[in-house]
Parts: C-alpha cells; structure tokens; sequence
C-alpha cells in the first residue's frame, strides 16, 4: 500500500469529506484533520490504523486547506499554524482555505463588492501547472462573500471572474496554491483534473492507493491482531457489516462468531435473508437472537424519536450480552466503523479532529463487556466499503443495499411503535422495493424508504367512507450522503408503488411523495 498521503485541515466546510473522497479517487490517500494541527504533528506522518495502532506510518506528501463558513477577520475564525509553510509540502487552499493562506503569505482579504454564490464562469490565465491541459475558460461553484483585495508582489494571478479578479493564485516562493471556487463538487466539472494536476504535477505523487493492497495488509493485520483468540462481529446484514463480518472470517475464519439481533423492527424477509447469505451460504458461524418481544414492550406508548433510539440502543446492548457471554475465548468485537464515523466522532493517534457527535456502531458495547475493538474499516469512506466487497468476493445484491438505520422501521415510524403499525409499513416498503426493483431504479436510487405517518385522512374506498394510514414514500439519489437530491421517479411508477400500497394494504388510503433536499431535510424523518 502507498505510504503517501495528503492532510486535509478542516476548517469547517460542509465538503471537507467530498474532497478527501475525490483525492482517493486519484489513487491518492487522504486523511482529515483538525484545522490547528501543528507543523510538528505533519512532519511526522500519520498511523494508518490497523485496530491494533500498528499500521503503516503515512508521509505528508501535501496538504488541503478547506474552505469554511467564518471571515479571516473574525476573532473566532479557525486558523492553522502558520509554521506549516515551512514544510517544505505543496498546499492547497480552498476558497477559505485561499484566503487563509493569502492572508499569512502578505495577502489582503476584503469583503467582495458583488459576492459569488453558485455557478460562475472561470477565465483561465496561466495554463501551467494547476491549470494544465484545461481550456481557457471553465464552469465552477464558487460560494464566498471574502475575496483577495490586494495580492501584493510575492504572487502570480491565475485565473480571474467577472466580479472576481483574483479567482485562482500561486505564490512566486512557497508551494502554495489558492482557488476561490470549489474542485471537489460535481458543478465544477473540471474540478477532478485541476485536483489531478495537483496531486501528480506538483505534490508528485505516485497514485499507489490500491484496495487490493489494502484488502491483503488489512487481512495480514487482523491476523496478527487476534492471535488464537475469537471475535464478535454484531451483524446487521447491512454493507458494513457484511463487509466487516466476510473480511474477518478470510482472516480468521472459524473463530468469527456473528450475532444478529432480531429487535422485531425489521424490513420484510431481513432475518431469513441473513440467515441465508451467511450461514448457509459463507458458512460463518451466526447465532440468531429472538428479541423481538422485548423490544416492542420497551417501545409501547413512545413517541419521542430520540427516546426511541435510546430504548432500542439499551435492548441491543442487553440481548448482544445474552449471547456474547456464551462464547469462549472471545476477545474481540468487530465493528464497521467508517472513516465518516471517525472523522465527526473525533480523532485518536495524536490527531484529533472537532467533536460533531459520537457514533457507538453496537451501542458501547466495548466498555461493557472488555471487548478490545477491531475496526477494519475506519479507514474508507463508504464506496471504499463496496470495493472491498467486491475484492472478497461479496454478492451485488448485499454490496448495492440501501442503507437501513440501526433503529429499524422504529424511526420510519411517526409515533408510537406497535405490532398492526410496524406490519404496515413493513409491507408498504416491500412493495416500494419491489417496484423500484422492477423499474429497474434500484441501484440509481440511493435510498428508498416508506414512513408511516401519525395521521389519517378520509378516502372512499367501495363506496363507504374510508378513514385510514398515510404512507409516505422518500427516494434520493447522492454519491456521499452528505447531500442528496430526491429522485425524480416517474409518474407511472410511483402511480404504480401508490396503487399496490392503497390495494394491498389494509389500513392505509392515501400516499404522497416527499420532494425535499438535503439540506435542509434529512434523509431520515425521525
């Protein structure tokens, strides 16, 4: 595996994520850190993280600047070490991230006459470097308010807009680079190429970040890691577990012991289909535990999502403990942790990054059973996660599975969670599925989930008066999750989904299309 990588600073972009992706896609590691890392802390290179903090020790080859929500001027705005300059690396910086850095080097920032939000048109001036191989003029997203006022002598100017004079710019000494628009979003379509030229033309990498390399040292590390010990893999059936749970078992084979935890909360046919792939189709060792009953009484007369969440989290961890504890020599615990998890929960190895939230893939299970934590990983973004599916030879249909939450159909639930309620939803989704299926839209569509609302509407359904459920049904299309668009099914489809719905589902009489982005919806409604 390469042992190049470029450090990505955070300065609080709502893209920082998309750009350490699109640096990936170049066969280029990439890893997020905090804003104020010092100098120090770069020169040393990062772990490339194992599980067991003994991975491969990555060299900064270059760094990103973000870009970011505050001014320069703002007494709060995050700053970097300036000593980072002296590093010796080239530096990207990124609207935020070019001002910053603009600033540092002997720039002046001011606040733009006429901001820039949105597509704009780039006129290219000097085609070397960063600006190689593209035409004289390109399409950007630019989203800024600042912008560089004076540029003084020690830059070149490289590329300007209409209301922007200073668009792109190089420093004349230091390896730094700044653009005033966004490379890594899909509405600057030259954007891949102009990071390209960054990362082989001046930063000089090699594009070595192969996933196969990554499959092979991954397994070496997990063997190393576990000894003669067992592990205990929580399975959902998801993509991420399954990945997790099939990379171990090529690992260690019959000492990965998987528990899938029926809560009751789950899609049509999920228990019988994992039972299916995994123990009699891998032939992994999966103990199957009935907790259905438990949960739903935990759950009669709650309405509040967050105290949904909650209940099922702390039933989870109470039927994982009943058959956890039957298992001998079990040492480890199996999560499938993502570097998205990693990145918003806040960084170990001596770079850490802001606190957004905490995300607990088994709810704490570690601290309360002294499991020592495997997390193969928490390196890849979530198409990564697909790619090593493929690699170990994981079926389409697990790999291309719509994200399902832990919750369950708990949180797709508006209301109060009862049996007639979750039997409703859990057939009005098989049918959405089904038909988008048919439709042929299942892997164009990202996501696709049915809500029960916690309304009923009147309808006339054989001549009497109906009184009856709401479904609602959500579909979106997106390459990160972060953002996402709804899916522009057609009429004749979701007329099909909502006739099949209203026919063969008792208790409902009525069913509407969510529109909404995200932002500012979620993807989610509860």
């Amino acid at each position: 595996m390469s042992r190049e990588m470029i450090a990505i600073l955070d300065f609080g972009s709502q893209y920082s994520q998309l750009i350490a992706r699109r640096v990936r896609e170049h066969n280029v590691y990439s890893a997020i850190c905090r804003a104020d890392i010092t100098a120090k802390e770069l020169s040393k290179g990062f772990p490339f993280c194992d599980g067991s903090r003994n991975g491969a020790q990555l060299q900064v080859k270059g760094l990103i600047l973000s870009g970011g929500p505050a001014s320069v001027y703002d007494e709060k705005a995050q700053k970097c070490d300036e000593r980072i300059f002296k590093l010796g690396v080239p530096i990207l910086g990124i609207c935020y991230g070019m001002q910053l850095g603009c600033k540092i080097l002997g720039a002046q920032i001011v606040a733009a006459e006429k901001r820039e939000y949105g597509r704009t048109n780039i006129s290219i001036l000097d085609k070397n470097d960063l600006f190689a191989n593209l035409p004289d003029s390109i399409t950007a997203w630019a989203s800024h308010g600042d912008q560089v006022g004076e540029l003084g002598d020690n830059f070149v100017r490289l590329a300007d807009t209409r209301t922007c004079p200073f668009a792109a710019v190089r420093h004349k000494r230091k390896k730094f680079f700044g653009v005033q628009f966004h490379p890594e979003v899909s509405h600057t379509p030259e954007g891949s190429l102009i990071l390209k030229n960054f990362l082989y033309d001046i930063c000089g990498f090699k594009g070595e970040w192969r996933m196969s390399d990554f499959v092979n040292e991954k397994i070496e590390a997990i063997r190393r890691q576990v000894g003669d010990a067992k592990v205990v893999c929580g399975l959902s059936g998801g993509v991420d577990s399954s990945v997790v749970a099939s990379l171990i078992h090529k690992a260690i084979g019959d000492r990965l012991v998987c528990i899938f935890v029926d809560n009751g909360l789950l899609r049509r046919s999920e228990r019988e289909n994992v039972e299916s792939i995994f123990q009699d189709h891998f032939h992994i060792d999966l103990r199957v535990v009935d907790w259905s009953k438990q949960f739903l009484d935990a759950l009669k007369g709650v309405t509040d999502p967050q105290k949904k969440r909650r209940i099922i989290g702390s039933e989870f961890i109470e039927a994982f403990k009943s058959e956890a504890s039957k298992i001998t020599n079990a040492k480890f615990l199996a999560q499938g942790t993502l570097y998205p998890d990693v990145i918003e929960s806040g960084f170990g190895d001596g770079n850490p990054a802001a606190n957004i939230k905490l995300h607990h893939n088994v709810g704490g299970l570690p601290a309360e059973l002294g499991f020592e934590l495997i997390e193969p990983l928490r390196d890849l973004f979530k198409d990564e996660v697909r790619v090593v599916g493929e690699h170990i030879g994981l079926a389409e249909d697990i790999l291309w599975r719509h994200p399902f939450p832990g919750p369950g159909l708990a949180v797709r639930i508006i209301g109060e969670v009862t049996p007639r309620r979750l039997e409703i939803l859990r057939r009005a989704d098989g049918i959405l599925i089904d038909e988008i299926k048919s439709a042929g839209l299942y892997r164009k569509i990202s996501q696709a989930i049915a809500i029960l609302l916690p309304v009923s509407t009147v309808g006339v359904m054989g001549d009497k008066r109906s009184y009856e459920d709401v479904i609602a049904i959500r579909a979106v299309e997106t390459s990160d999750f972060m953002t996402a668009d709804f899916s522009k099914i057609s009429f004749e489809v979701l007329g099909v989904i909502s006739n099949r719905i209203i026919n063969e589902v008792q208790g409902v009489n009525r069913v509407v299309y969510d529109i909404s982005s995200k932002p500012p919806a979620t993807i989610e409604w509860e």
